[in-house]
Order: structure tokens, then sequence, then C-alpha cells
């Protein structure tokens, strides 16, 4: 019945239904076949939302709508421009540290791309740069946004599989910020290759300082944020209301660039989005439930624990998973679905449950750039108003820091554990 349940959800899908429905339907179906109450189906579903760590992501989502409709990813974007405008690759290194910087408060790849991504790709196409290389450096950097706290896709993979989600948040830091260095050294390499434009001169003392001051209280957020964290004086929820708090003063205050439109309009981007997140969620819960009652989870234990005992082995043959459902499935999606059915077995091999999420997400994050339903790409296209084949001729290149990054990360798990063990 488990396999029955699973060809529906993929038959539904490959049909262009939407992602809820596909999942909704056939858990419906096995219900009623079943003769369970349909009472169960709207509890099962419920349940799901009852989660503390959830409350972070429509604040998260809250919190780069208001960055967005403030004007705050203008200035820094500005900052990021004055220090890295000269380097090999001009703008495009801008683009880089403006995305690992935005994602310190936005904790989505795609908000990225469609708040501060307008501007970059804006900027580099006027600066000379052809606008499907702009957009995928765009694309790229913004992958960094779901392992850099705050992050969207960690706090929902932490509430599926009862990991922490401040180990999580924490121990991606480092990760995040090695595939970063990864990007710009391919970002200088193609620029020397095909001789990119940069900026004539290097900026004066007092340019960097105008712009850092201008910058500061934005740059503030994420250290306020993650700082938090560190000390223990919040929990990730309360740090995204605290961050919540922090943006819309320096919005009103500071920059004064947020009003009672542009407010009431962030609100609505919230709402919606998060409605999307969350009634995947809700669904999926269900679907997991009726997958539970069929014992697929212990059926995929038992399955992979055949193949190998071995960490590592297990860990590559995940990856290679990972990467194949993130081609078709949301990140959201994929972790709702998979996390349960892939964590148990490797945990129980031996693999840092805290490990396995950083590199769930990060598989994931390149799902969106890889077609055929790489969302980063159509969130692209839309933004670029250019066609996503174009785009992913300009990916390619790209697609080598993403690997190596990936393959470091499951090699050498100090890389991500290291900064969670001090907080033990």
């Amino acid at each position: 019945m488990a396999i029955i349940i699973i060809l529906a959800f993929m038959a539904l899908f490959i049909l262009g239904f939407p992602v809820v429905v596909a999942i909704a339907v056939p858990a419906l179906v096995y219900v009623i076949m079943q003769g369970f109450p349909l009472e169960l189906m709207a509890q099962r579903m419920t349940y799901a939302l009852d989660s503390f760590p959830l409350v972070a992501v429509p604040v998260f989502i809250f919190v780069g709508s208001l960055m967005n409709q403030s004007g705050i990813t203008g200035h820094i974007y500005r900052f990021a421009q004055t220090l890295g405008g000269r380097v090999p690759g001009g703008l495009a290194q801008v683009n880089v540290i403006g995305s690992l910087v935005f994602s310190g408060t936005s904790g989505a790849a795609l908000a990225d791309i469609s708040g501060l991504g307008r501007i970059q790709i804006k900027a580099m196409t006027e600066a000379g740069f052809t606008r499907s290389y702009s957009a995928a450096v765009t694309g790229a950097s913004a992958v960094v946004g779901p392992i850099f706290p705050p992050s969207i896709p960690l706090v929902i993979y932490g509430s599926v599989t009862s990991v922490s989600v401040v180990q999580l948040l924490v121990a991606g830091i480092l990760p995040a910020i090695f595939y970063t260095v990864l990007l710009m050294l391919t970002v200088a390499f193609l620029s020397f290759r095909y001789n990119h434009p940069r900026s004539s001169r290097w900026p004066t003392a007092r340019e960097v300082w105008t712009t850092f001051v201008k910058a500061a209280p934005a740059l503030f957020a994420p250290v306020l944020l993650v700082g938090g964290m560190l000390n223990g004086m919040f929990t990730p929820t309360e740090a995204a209301s605290v961050t919540v708090a922090y943006v819309l003063f320096i919005a009103l205050f500071v920059y004064r660039g947020l009003t009672w439109r542009r407010f009431r309009f962030a609100l609505f981007e919230t709402i919606k989005t998060t409605s999307a997140v969350l009634i995947i969620v809700s669904a999926a819960a269900l679907f997991g439930w009726v997958m539970a009652v069929e014992q697929l989870p212990q059926m995929f234990t038992l399955a992979l624990l055949t193949i190998s005992t071995d960490p590592l082995i297990l860990l590559l043959v995940v990856n290679v998973l990972l990467l194949i459902v993130g081609m078709f499935l949301d990140s959201t999606t994929a972790t709702l679905l998979v996390a349960p059915l892939v964590a148990a077995p490797l945990v129980m091999a031996g693999v840092d449950p805290v490990h396995l999420g950083i590199i769930f997400v990060f598989n994931l994050m390149i799902g969106l750039l890889t077609p055929p339903l790489g969302l980063a790409l159509f969130t692209l296209s839309d933004v670029a108003k250019i066609s996503m084949w174009s785009i992913l001729r300009a990916v390619l290149p790209f697609y080598v820091p993403l690997v190596v990054a990936l393959i470091v990360m499951t090699l050498w798990p100090d890389l991500t554990l290291w900064l969670p063990r001090l907080l033990q």
C-alpha cells in the first residue's frame, strides 16, 4: 500500500497538480480506504503546525520582506559594492558578498533572489556583464542563505527530526563561509578568463567609511541574531522576533524608508509565503503519518543498512538520493517527506544528526539550481526577464564550487561540528 501511495503522489506531481494536492489526495484516499475517521486527517494536519520552532518560519519571512520594502537591502549592497567593486570579478564579487550579508536576515534563497537579486542583476548588467551571467552569479550566491543563520529550511529540518535548531543554525556558519570563499575564487577565475569588467579604481577610506556607516545598522541585525543565540539569550524563534523588532526600528527611525503602504505589502507577502509553506507542512505530516502506519521508515532503514553500515558510504548514497530529489521537489516538501526516512538509519550508523542536517539542506539548495524543477532558475528567469535555459548555461561553471563544497562538508565533519561543540 505504501508503494501505491508513493506512486500516486509521483503520478499527480508529474501530471502538474500542485504539490500540496499531490501529497494530500493519496493520503486522504488511504484514510478513507482503511476506514479511519475523517477527523483524523484534520487532527494530524493541525498537530503538525503545533510546533514552537515553526513559529520562526513566518517571522524570518517577515524580516526579509521588511528589509526589501524599507530599502535596507540597497544600503547593504552599496557597502558591498564599495568593498568589492575593484577586485577581480567586480560587481560579481559584490553580488557574492551581498548575498552572504543579506542571508543573515532573510534565511531563504528565493527571498535573496527576489529582493537583493533585483538590485544585483540590474547593477551588473549596467556595468557590462551579460544578463545571463548576472543571473547565474545571483543564483549561485543565493544558495548560501539557507545554510547561514537564520535559515528557514534548517528550522523545518530541526522540527521534523527533533534536532536542536540552535545547533543546526550555528553549524551552518563555517560551511556557508567556506562555500562563499569557493564561489569568490570561481568568480575571480571566470573574470580573468573572460575579462569581466570591474571598477577602475580602489575606493577611498572616506567612501568605505561613509557606506559602512549607512549600512552598519543593517549589518548589526545578523550579529544580534547569531550572538543572542550563541549566548543563550533567546531561542531561534525568540531571535526571529527580536530581529523583526530591530529591523522595524531601523527602518522607521534610522533609514526612514518604510511607509504604511510598504509595511502592509510586507505583511501581505509574509502571509502569502507562510501560507504556502505551512499548508505543505500540514499535508506532508498526514502523508508521513500514512507512511509510518505502513512502516515505510523501518523498511527504508533496513534497506539502507543492508547496503552498508559505514557512515561515509551511507552519506554518499544519501547525497545522490537528495540531489535527485532536489531536482524535482522544493526544499520544504523534500525535507518533510525525505528527512524522516534518511535521518534514522544514518544516525543509527553513527552520523552526527547536526552534520547530516547541514548536508541535507545544502543538497536541496543545489537542487534549486538544477532542472527540471529548479525553483531558483524559474525565479531568476522572472527577475532577469530571460529564458531559464540561457541562465542554466551560465550556471554550469558554478556547479564546481557547489559540488566541491558538498564533498568537503561530507568528508570533513569538523567543518560543520566545530562551532556547535563550543556551545556544549
